[in-house]
């Protein structure tokens, strides 16, 4: 037999606390963390987000901590890796979207520091424009790889890259083919090819 409670009243069974002031939490020996779900979220086009979770299994009660996005089988999508206290300690979210168009840029500074850190890189693919910052973000206990990655959808070509060097020197680029991870050097118009570990430059 259920035993219900009125609304508002503690069930012990379900290891309920109430309390006025919710700095009272820890003083009563009780700890919250391992009980916020996560989420995550699809941008439709730029109009509004979508919440997916439930269709991700991001939405599990993991405590986690730091989050880390990285194209970890080289498909040109980018895969999660979450670090958790609870539940695991490492997830990974494979990410299973229709394979699309992409480009993955890493930067070798001369003037500028040696990995670019600072740059400012716009693709312009099929009338829309993109801008990201070389900026390897760090989480908690974890740091994403030094690479920017831009998702093309469609788009077969990114019709012009341009390169701003925390140095002040701008580089452009025209007609990049797409599905490639490409080396760009601050004192050179060439671009490199970066494949399977291994590095062609001219």
């Amino acid at each position: 037999m259920c035993n219900i409670k009125a609304p508002g009243e503690v069930d012990a069974d379900l290891r309920e606390f109430w309390v006025e002031d919710p700095w009272q939490i820890m003083a009563m020996g009780h700890n919250l963390s391992a009980y916020e779900r996560k989420r995550a979220f699809l941008n439709a086009k730029g109009k509004t987000f979508l919440d997916i979770s439930h269709l991700t299994d991001a939405d599990n009660d993991g405590d986690g901590r730091s989050v880390v996005a990285a194209d970890l089988f080289n498909t040109g999508r980018l895969d999660l890796i979450v670090r958790q206290v609870g539940g695991g300690s490492l997830m990974l979210y494979e990410n299973r979207f229709p394979q699309k168009h992409y480009l993955k840029v890493s930067l070798r500074g001369r003037q500028s520091n040696r990995q670019g850190v600072g740059a400012r890189i716009t693709a312009v693919a099929n009338d829309l424009s993109q801008v990201r910052e070389m900026y390897p973000y760090n989480t908690y206990r974890s740091q994403a790889p030094n690479i920017v990655h831009f998702g093309l959808g469609a788009a077969e070509t990114v019709e012009r890259l341009t390169i701003r060097w925390p140095s002040g020197k701008v580089q452009e680029f025209r007609d990049v083919k797409a599905d490639r991870h490409i080396l760009v050097d601050e004192d050179s118009d060439v671009m490199g090819t970066i494949v399977a570990a291994q590095t062609s430059v001219p």
